[in-house]
């Protein structure tokens, strides 16, 4: 029985540079390019920066590959490097927006330490409702007001959920 290795464990070997590094982090991108390229897409308008800022995550991962701590989920350390290059961004560009604006209570919420990011990434703490804003908001990069024409509620009522969900993540520390 042959599983497909985590990305956890793909990461660990591209730290290490085994032998297979090279498809280690071919791997990597394979698996969440289009992840990236539309969250960064998502948030920045401009065609030229966001290519940019997809090069720089990749290259953000490959520098830093040594400061992953494989006992924390590669995929919510991967989002912190996306948001961190789209803030470095916005202040280059002299723009004061950043990826939590403020009137986004619940992306404000979104975990930033390691600890935090660990808790956020144990989505089966959550119930079923909870666990799918948090998947179509932050995975599936869809705003409040989808979300909330897909699951038959209020964008409000969304905004409830999702800011409870990262609450219940961040007390189960």
């Amino acid at each position: 029985m042959s599983s497909t290795p985590s990305d956890e464990q793909i990461m660990q070997a591209y730290q290490k540079g085994e032998a297979g590094a090279f498809d280690a982090f071919n791997e990597l991108y394979r698996r969440h390019a289009g992840k990236v390229y539309g969250y960064l897409s998502a948030r920045e308008r401009d065609r030229q920066a966001v290519d940019d800022a997809f090069q720089a995550v990749f290259l953000k991962l490959h520098q830093a590959r040594g400061q992953f701590d494989p006992a924390y989920r590669f995929l919510p350390w991967l989002f912190t490097i996306c948001r961190t290059v789209l803030n470095d961004g916005f202040r280059k560009k002299g723009r004061s927006e950043s990826v939590a604006p403020a009137e986004d209570a619940a992306l404000s919420e979104v975990p930033s330490e390691p600890a935090e990011v660990a808790v956020a990434a144990d989505l089966s703490l959550l119930d079923g409702r909870q666990r799918q804003v948090l998947e179509l908001r932050y995975l599936g990069d869809q705003s409040f007001e989808e979300i909330a024409l897909r699951i038959g509620t209020t964008p409000g009522n969304v905004r409830q959920l999702v800011s409870r969900a990262l609450r219940k993540l961040r007390d189960t520390r």
